[in-house]
């Protein structure tokens, strides 16, 4: 490794240990019209679809936890809050793995989403490989937009813990991993909801493990 690759390596760790800690650090401060949605305990507030699919989810140290990345993912799977939220920040730290010989290793933040036809129905922030930071409209219209990732791909940690957030006002949709915009979407229908729950994807395919933590509300204006 030269002097500049060098360089460029000790900047992009110093970076990202400064971002990390900062956003825990953030995390457990207490902010105007902000709120946590988990309770680090329990999963009060909180339904799983399919109904059958509890035993998939579980708490681990304020950690929540979906798959063991040891048994294949059968079927999409998604925890969700009870609660609604029109416009929002939305932010999170989360870790996702698992053996990609196995299957799609993948999982996604449902937002502005309500279930229909015993189907997830709404948008997704993607997470996993081949898929980070795209906007995509889970059983509706598919892929909305691809994720940006010219400046991510130096910071991201696809098997370590990365921060998301999403941020919602009126029809416009911004989403961040690591503090760097990855994609934008302004809605163009009327008829799609402009409120909806807030979920967590455990997608169908190989031995995946999904965990988040820090699961917090900022209220951008009156639901």
């Amino acid at each position: 490794m030269n002097s500049i690759k060098k360089l460029r390596y000790r900047m992009t760790l110093v970076f990202t240990i400064v971002f990390t800690f900062s956003f825990l650090n953030a995390s457990g401060q207490h902010f105007k019209n902000t709120t946590s949605i988990f309770n680090n305990k329990s999963l009060d507030g909180w339904n799983v679809h399919p109904s059958n699919s509890r035993n998939l989810w579980k708490i681990e140290k304020g950690v929540i936890v979906g798959g063991d990345g040891i048994k294949k993912i059968e079927e999409n799977n998604y925890l969700y809050t009870e609660d609604i939220y029109g416009d929002f920040e939305f932010r999170c730290l989360f870790r996702l793995t698992g053996d990609a010989s196995t299957g799609l290793i993948n999982s996604g933040i449902q937002y502005r989403s309500n279930i229909i036809n015993n189907n997830m129905v709404g948008y997704q922030a993607d997470i996993g490989t081949g898929y980070w930071g795209d906007i995509y409209d889970e059983h509706r219209r598919g892929k909305l937009v691809g994720g940006g990732l010219e400046t991510l791909k130096h910071i991201l940690s696809e098997s370590g813990w990365n921060s998301y957030t999403i941020r919602c006002k009126g029809d416009f949709h911004e989403i961040f991993i690591n503090g760097v915009k990855t994609a934008e979407y302004e809605e163009k229908n009327p008829e799609i909801p402009k409120k909806g729950l807030i979920g967590i994807q455990l997608h169908s395919g190989g031995n995946a493990k999904i965990e988040f933590r820090d699961l917090t509300i900022t209220y951008l204006k009156e639901n």
